[in-house]
């Protein structure tokens, strides 16, 4: 079939054809959006899940929907090298600037540029802040050098300079997880003054699933501050929509045998359901898409995952941690228990804890309850009997 017609769209982020079964999600954001632009009270939210899951795709829709509504959205994404006020610093100015340019509001966003100001001397503790500001700073607004009180003090005055505009400002940060803990804390610390004083600056935050943990460390208070959304593989009737919705638009057909396949082979996972969407089009000659051709596309299918999406992440790890994460792989998808990972290899559960710990603070695992031990991304035990057939 045409491949210039393919409708579907693996990729990093990249919203698929249809977006299926996230409608109630995408209705709680928007209601949360919608009393942040009223100046109403509303908890931000933490979407968390494995990976694959769409949750990327997910917080680019909110803040599609947030810029829709007239609300300044802020877009960051925190690799893990990086530290909290490096990752702030340059979007929050946009953010600004962009306030700073409206007709009202002016001395509003000039106070919170004076605030970034003082906040980015904070480079004398974090040497990544790139950001300059050419602003006056006002001596003892957010210049401290404590990052929780300096931003603190910041995110309030933001927080009225948009309540001046009769707007408000919407963060939506990528990969929350891999920000440290004690930046985390000062974080939450700061949107906890912005909601006290009830102005209309909020959060969306993306993670994997020990983000919740990290968060609940931070502070005793964030179950009352985030609304915590799970965002899982797609249940059968989703999972359906989700491929032959498309495929319809095109005006073509797909066989039930064929979808079916295709959602035991993906296991409902949002992301794997495009890559084999994908192949299973571009391989069948012609409409309706066979079972066949679902068969055929699972191999270029696995071939691509395996060159890209897996291998991205195979490659960062230690000889010791790719041996750890093959012995998981031996019992199956998991989770399972640590001890029984450790008895695998012929170890002493403590024996192993810094692997376990090393690969958990990579993304590569997470420990879903005491003693657990699970996968980050879905299907990954496969791939790693393909690449690893011993250990």
């Amino acid at each position: 079939m045409d491949p210039l017609r393919n409708p579907f769209a693996p990729g990093a982020g990249s919203q698929p054809p249809e977006l299926a079964g996230r409608d109630e999600l995408i209705e709680r954001a928007g209601i949360a959006l919608d009393r942040m632009a009223m100046g109403r009270p509303a908890r931000s939210f933490v979407l968390y899940g494995l990976r694959g899951t769409g949750k990327t795709v997910l917080l680019g829709k909110i803040r599609a929907d947030a810029e829709a509504r007239g609300l300044l959205p802020v877009r960051i994404e925190a690799p893990e090298d990086r530290s909290l006020p490096a990752l702030l610093a340059g979007p929050l100015r946009s953010a600004l600037l962009k306030l700073d340019r409206a007709e009202a509001a002016k001395a509003g966003a000039r106070k919170a540029l004076a605030a970034l100001a003082g906040f980015v001397k904070l480079k004398v503790r974090y040497a990544d802040i790139e950001v300059g500001v050419d602003f006056a700073p006002i001596r003892g607004l957010a210049d401290s050098g404590d990052l929780a009180l300096d931003l603190s003090e910041l995110l309030l005055a933001i927080g009225e300079a948009a309540r001046e505009r009769g707007t408000a400002v919407v963060l939506f940060i990528d990969e929350l997880q891999y920000v440290r803990e004690d930046e985390l804390a000062a974080l939450v610390a700061a949107l906890h003054a912005v909601s006290q004083a009830n102005l209309p600056l909020g959060l969306f935050a993306a993670g994997l699933p020990p983000l919740i943990g990290q968060l609940g460390r931070a502070k005793s208070y964030t179950e009352r501050l985030f609304e915590y959304a799970e965002v899982s593989a797609l249940d059968e009737g989703a999972a359906w929509n989700a491929i032959v919705i498309p495929v319809e638009r095109e005006e073509e057909t797909i066989e039930a045998e064929a979808v079916h396949a295709i959602i035991r082979a993906t296991r409902g996972y949002p992301y794997f359901l495009q890559e084999w969407g994908k192949h299973a089009w571009d391989l069948a000659f012609a409409s309706p898409i066979s079972l066949q051709d679902v068969e055929n596309a699972g191999v270029t299918a696995r071939a691509e995952l395996d060159r890209s999406f897996f291998r991205v992440r195979f490659d960062r790890l230690t000889p010791s941690e790719k041996r750890y994460m093959r012995a998981m792989a031996e019992l199956g998808p998991g989770p399972h228990r640590s001890a029984d990972i450790a008895e695998r290899m012929g170890r002493k559960p403590p024996q192993l804890a810094p692997i376990r710990s090393s690969l958990i603070a990579k993304g590569m695992l997470y420990s879903p309850a005491h003693g657990d031990t699970g996968f980050t991304v879905p299907m990954f035990d496969e791939f790693m009997r393909r690449t690893m057939p011993s250990f």
